[in-house]
């Protein structure tokens, strides 16, 4: 007898199949239904992960954790940029800004590093969404763990984030 042939890891799946289960419960409790795709490899990095999905770099949303004043907040950010902390201080109003170290990315999102999504969070963080995410039609971001994402138009997402829209891009001068 033949074993079935096993299913190609890009393919359409339930978003409770292959999500991290507390991202799969915000898709459900947001009546939100995407499309997870999992990957054999990590797509930990934004450059991983645009390889995997077959998109532009600018298309894949990291979500940055970094302290504000010893304050978690998350910035979500296009793949092929970097974030100005600086304009983030400023944004927040902070005295000082800096990245998180894993173990606050942990507590806070209840993600580790490299699959952080950017929404359905062990806890409520401020979120910030750099304005040059909307100039996608559609954006991948984590689904929870370092092998999955999903695709979402940019407004959406930012608004399931709860996020703020600013300039927090670091300029390519």
């Amino acid at each position: 007898m033949n074993a079935p042939e096993p299913t190609a890891p890009s393919a359409p799946v339930s978003p409770a199949s292959h999500a991290h289960p507390r991202f799969a419960e915000a898709l459900a409790e947001l009546g939100l239904q995407v499309e997870v795709r999992r990957f054999p490899d990590a797509t930990r990095t934004a450059a991983e992960a645009a390889a995997a999905v077959g998109c532009e770099l600018s298309a894949i949303v990291k979500s940055l954790v970094f302290a504000a004043d010893g304050v978690p907040v998350l910035v979500l950010m296009d793949g092929s940029s970097r974030v100005d902390v600086e304009l983030v201080r400023r944004e927040l109003g902070a005295g000082k800004v800096e990245r998180a170290d894993a173990a606050v990315v942990r507590e806070s999102t209840g993600y580790a590093i490299g699959g952080v999504p950017p929404f359905g969070h062990a806890t409520r963080t401020r979120v910030l969404a750099d304005r040059r995410l909307l100039d996608q039609a559609v954006v991948w971001a984590a689904a929870g763990t370092p092998h999955t994402v999903f695709p979402l138009d940019p407004e959406t997402l930012i608004a399931h984030a709860g996020a703020t829209v600013a300039d927090v891009r670091e300029s390519a001068e």
